[in-house]
């Protein structure tokens, strides 16, 4: 992992596969579409 950090001149972020994530949204805008993947419609 340190030499891709050397390699890119960034750091490198790591995590667990398969974990459990939080994620926020803040829709900011006038129209929110929501779209069904399941529904081929």
């Amino acid at each position: 992992m340190k030499q891709l950090e050397t390699d890119l001149g960034k750091s490198v972020q790591t995590g667990e596969f398969g974990a459990d994530m939080k994620v926020e949204l803040l829709n900011d805008g006038p129209v929110t579409i929501i779209m069904d993947s399941k529904n081929k419609e």
